[in-house]
Parts: structure tokens; C-alpha cells; sequence
């Protein structure tokens, strides 16, 4: 009977916002907005209210946009903070709309607000979004509905995603840079091969002397180059292209990838500090929210980002549902550092497992911070001989023939 009527509340046209205008009983001209499936019910709607409806316009949301993880981040909240502040669940929902400069994140409030209006709880409503609210976004939801406390678990989740964000963030802007370079080097160098060196093999024809054997060398690179630069460039972006389209298809390449990039000089260890954060910031927050272990690693896994981390943590959480300890089971893993396991340990026998699992993901977002600006100082010195090296190298090379003229001359 549930479900029938859930199903008919669904198959209902959707509510949209609508602006209207009309007169009062007075003749005061009088302005506003409702929500309604239509603007014949609005009119209808206001007439009951004793207003003359004289204009009815659909509020209009453009279809472009996309909604990021910040956008999710910043609505949780704000959301969490009008909900500390007293401000009805719908209304705080209206405000979240009229306040997105994201027509897509509008859309999508406006869609959970309709299906909570309509009945759901807030937990459903977001489950019906796993694209945007995963599931431990929903876990949490459904957690504080429970217990009554749904304004402290929005901030809860609000300040994870939050520190998630921010680790994210240190991560990237840890790689851009070194990236950046090498592909700007690249296209320089590639310039250089196709363009630049062939005028200066025109040059050195008419010299009528021996080449130095670092100018012919240069000079053969470029003639390949020119000659099949289709596939010079080809095949790294073919090869890219293969590792990432078999990288979202293979769950064994995806665990190569990743234990690949966790095996990495540097940048693997503030790879694999990070992921550890995010995999003990999760499990923290579902704790402490009451969410129970073996449902809570249920999601860790996944937020940890790591394919590696999340194979380990199904390990686990089959180890922990046969009784096995948290502290056995991630021991028993192998890609856990020993600090971790002895603080998941303490916290077990403590019967403070979310506050050390907290301690321990501050940690390590303090380490990722570390990390990323001695990275930053390290990579610079180390990019720049590089790019000195080879684009110099190529520059002085094809120099050395006049070089070599002048001194003869």
C-alpha cells in the first residue's frame, strides 16, 4: 500500500516556482511567488485568498550548469547552519534556491524540496540523487532524522566534506604545477622540432663543412619528428586515452593504477597520506554519528578515492561482520602505517574509536599540508635544470655550427 502510494505521489507533476501579481480586496497592488504544478492552480490558488491575479509567470531555470562537490559542500552548510538557527526545513530550501547562482544545483534542491513536501524523508529525498549525495551523505541524513539531532549531523557532514574538499584541493594544486611545466616544456620542444630546427638545417646546408655531432643528432630528431609526428604525438595520447578508458572499465587495471601511483616518489607518499585522512575522516564521521561499523565501512571504502583502499577496506569490513577487530582487520590489510593501527587500537579498547580515528586523520591532514609545500620547494629547482637541460641542450646545439664558423673565421 506504501509503495503504491509512493508511486503515485511520484507520477504527480512536478512543483515549480511562479511569480505572480495581482490586486488585493483593497486594489493594493501586490507581488509574490508560490510554488504549484501549475499556473492555473496558482491562480486558482490565490483567488481562494481574495487576490485578483492580473500576472503569472514560471520562474525560469536555464539548462546549463553542472554541480560540483563544493556546491553540495556549501549548500550542506548552509543548510546545517539555517537549521541550527530554527528556519524550517522548507524554507531553508527555498532560500538555498533563491540563493544558487547554479541553475543545475537549483533544479536539483527544488527536486528534493518537492519530494520532502510531498512526504519523503530528507534522507530519501537526497537517496533519490546518488549522483550528488552518496551514500554516506545519505547514511548520515538518515542517522540525525533518527535521533533528532539532524541539524548537528548536516553540520557534521558539512564539515567532512569540507575537509575532504580541502584535501583535494592541497592534492591538485600539488600536481598542477609539475604538470603544467612538462607540458608546456613539451609543446616547446615540439615547436622547436617542427619549425625551428628545419630553418636552421637550411642554414647549415650551405656551409659546406662537417656538422658538430651534437647539431646532427638534433637535426636527426627533427627530421623523424617532422617526418612522423603523428606518431610521436600520437601515441601518448593514444596510450593516455587506453589507460583511462580501461582504467573506468577494469577494476584490476584500476588497482594496478592506483598502487602504481601510491608506489611513486614523493608525490605517492602525499598520495597515500591523503587517502588515509579521507579513510579515517569517513569512518570518524559515520561513528560518531552512530552509524554502525560494518555499515559505516560500507562507505569508507569508496570516499577514501583509492582502489587499492577500497579492496582493503571490503577485506575488512568481511573480517569485522565475522567478528574480527577493526585493529586485526586493518593489520591484517597491509596498507595501513603502523601509527594508524596502533590508534585504532587505543580507540577500540578506549571506547573512543571516532575521536581517534579523528586525531588521526588531523594528522595526516596536517602531514598532506607539509607534504605539498616542501613538494613545492623541492619540484621548482628540480623542473627548472630540467627544462634548462633539454630545451638549452637543443638551443646550444644547433648554435655550435656558428660557433664553430666564427672561431674559424
Amino acid at each position: 500500500m506504501a509503495t503504491a502510494s509512493r508511486a503515485a505521489r511520484h507520477a504527480d507533476p512536478k512543483e515549480h516556482l511562479y511569480n505572480w501579481e495581482g490586486k488585493d480586496k483593497t486594489g493594493k497592488i501586490v507581488r509574490g511567488e508560490i510554488r504549484s504544478t501549475g499556473d492555473t492552480v496558482v491562480r486558482a490558488m490565490l483567488r481562494r485568498q481574495g487576490i485578483l491575479v492580473t500576472k503569472v509567470q514560471k520562474q525560469k531555470m536555464s539548462r546549463g550548469g553542472k554541480i560540483s562537490d563544493k556546491d553540495i559542500a556549501l549548500f550542506t552548510r548552509q543548510l546545517a547552519t539555517m537549521m541550527k538557527s530554527g528556519v524550517p526545513l522548507l524554507q531553508a530550501f527555498d532560500i538555498g534556491i533563491k540563493g544558487s547562482s547554479n541553475p543545475a544545483l537549483a533544479r536539483l534542491l527544488n527536486d528534493v524540496r518537492t519530494d520532502v513536501e510531498t512526504g519523503s524523508n530528507l534522507s530519501q529525498a537526497f537517496a533519490r540523487h546518488p549522483a550528488h549525495f552518496d551514500k554516506l551523505f545519505c547514511n548520515l541524513v538518515a542517522a540525525g532524522e533518527q535521533a533528532g539531532i539532524l541539524d548537528s549531523l548536516l553540520d557534521r557532514i558539512a564539515t567532512y566534506k569540507e575537509k575532504i574538499l580541502a584535501i583535494k584541493g592541497k592534492i591538485k594544486s600539488a600536481l598542477f604545477y609539475p604538470i603544467a611545466v612538462m607540458v608546456v616544456a613539451g609543446l616547446v620542444i615540439s615547436v622547436m622540432m617542427l619549425f625551428v630546427i628545419p630553418e636552421f638545417k637550411s642554414v647549415f646546408a650551405g656551409f659546406g663543412a662537417d656538422l658538430p655531432a651534437p647539431t646532427m643528432i638534433v637535426i636527426a630528431m627533427s627530421d623523424f619528428f617532422v617526418e612522423f609526428w603523428y606518431i610521436v604525438l600520437g601515441i601518448p595520447l593514444l596510450a593516455l586515452f587506453a589507460i583511462g578508458w580501461l582504467y573506468k572499465r577494469s577494476p584490476a587495471m584500476q588497482i594496478a593504477v592506483d598502487r602504481m601511483v601510491l608506489k611513486l616518489p614523493v608525490v605517492g607518499a602525499i598520495i597515500r597520506k591523503a587517502t588515509v585522512a579521507r579513510w579515517t575522516r569517513t569512518l570518524s564521521t559515520m561513528f560518531a554519528a552512530g552509524v554502525p561499523l560494518v555499515e559505516a565501512l560500507d562507505s569508507v571504502g569508496g570516499a577514501s578515492g583509492n582502489h587499492v583502499y577500497l579492496t582493503a577496506t571490503r577485506e575488512i569490513q568481511s573480517d569485522v561482520s565475522t567478528g574480527t577487530s577493526l585493529t586485526v582487520s586493518m593489520q591484517s590489510s597491509g596498507v595501513f602505517p603502523t601509527m594508524v593501527v596502533q590508534m585504532v587500537s587505543i580507540g577500540e579498547e578506549s571506547g573512543q574509536l571516532d575521536a581517534m580515528l579523528g586525531k588521526v586523520a588531523d594528522f595526516f591532514e596536517q602531514e598532506v599540508d607539509e607534504a605539498v609545500a616542501g613538494l613545492s620547494q623541492l619540484l621548482e629547482p628540480i623542473i627548472m635544470v630540467f627544462l634548462g637541460t633539454v630545451i638549452g641542450g637543443l638551443v646550444v646545439a644547433m648554435y655550435l655550427p656558428i660557433f664553430k664558423l666564427g672561431s674559424i673565421v
